[in-house]
């Protein structure tokens, strides 16, 4: 990786966050199951978890994960910090295996390496993140004519989904759902690391609040997360999470990366070979996250009539898609 300390702050930022995320799930769950117990399933639209210990720590955790995976945007370029969201996958698969006894197929193990690989690909070989020094800076760069042009197609393609292809397609076709949450996801990471730097320089001691581009992008964020929440919540009561999870993984983090490429111009600083090999981690972990997800029931017991059915999580930044 290149050799700048802010790269290795967002990098340890967004491991810690998939270290957290992924234990989350796993915590969570053992508080879904501890409530079962003692009352009605969540799965059978019981509340008992709500009294459970366990399942508010596992809340906790995720939210302290999020914010570190917040955090990691304002340091690093979202081509290092969104693909690192496949390892929570990892981490949770890994502690289901040795603490639910969740058994994890060879070939899930596979997929896992598969991840572990192409994410340390793309470590060795992430670009240095851009110094800015006022979120005017963010704005002029989200002005350019490239990130404009891709930001009317983006909102172009989302009226297009929501107002034609939703009330036609929406019940039978996934990708429409998924396809609006992910559209609209690349805007707000745009939007969070606008936010994220703003944050960092305040901290700093450069005022950041002052500006009207600061509260823009705040705005922006909170419209687009909202947007997302209402359409993945749709996704996920409609089809099924084990086939939701990679799809939106997959568009989510390559329009992220698309849109980061436009704005932040990540890749003019390298040469081929060195793209070439980011794309190629990218790859690699988008195979191993299929493979861990169409494998995930391999080797395991039947699901019982009356268990829980918790779903796997979902990845990302975004912390309203986990929740």
């Amino acid at each position: 990786m290149a050799n700048s300390s802010d790269n290795v702050k967002g990098l340890v930022l967004a491991v810690s966050s998939s270290v957290f995320i992924g234990s989350s799930f796993i915590i969570k769950k053992k508080g879904l199951q501890k409530a079962g117990n003692a009352g009605n399933r969540a799965a059978s639209g019981g509340h008992a978890y709500l009294y459970e210990p366990w399942w508010w720590m596992g809340m906790i955790t995720m939210i302290v994960g999020e914010i570190a995976n917040f955090a990691a945007y304002a340091f690093a370029p979202a081509i290092l910090v969104t693909p690192l969201g496949a390892l929570s996958i990892i981490f949770s698969a890994v502690l289901a295996h040795f603490i639910l006894r969740e058994k994890l197929h060879s070939f899930g193990k596979l997929g896992c390496a598969l991840c572990m690989v192409g994410s340390t690909t793309i470590v060795l070989h992430a670009p240095h993140e851009r110094n800015i020094h006022s979120v005017k800076e963010v704005w002029t760069l989200a002005i350019e004519p490239g990130f404009l042009s891709y930001t009317v197609a983006v909102v172009i393609a989302v009226c297009i989904l929501i107002f034609w292809c939703v009330p036609r397609l929406g019940k039978t076709h996934m990708i429409i759902y998924v396809g609006i949450c992910s559209l609209v996801g690349s805007l707000t990471v745009m939007g969070v690391k606008a936010v994220g730097i703003a944050l960092k320089l305040s901290f700093e001691g450069i005022n950041q609040f002052k500006f009207f581009e600061t509260w823009f992008f705040t705005v922006l964020v909170l419209g687009c997360c909202l947007l997302q929440i209402n359409y993945l919540n749709k996704a996920l009561d409609t089809f099924n999470t084990a086939v939701v999870s990679p799809v939106y993984y997959v568009m989510f983090t390559t329009f992220t990366i698309l849109a980061s490429m436009i704005m932040f111009k990540e890749w003019d600083s390298q040469n081929a070979s060195q793209i070439a090999t980011e794309l190629l981690g990218f790859f690699t972990i988008l195979g191993g996250t299929f493979l861990l997800h169409k494998t995930k029931d391999m080797g395991s017991k039947p699901t019982e009539p009356n268990s829980p059915v918790v779903a796997s999580p979902t990845l990302s930044y975004e912390s309203f898609s986990r929740a």
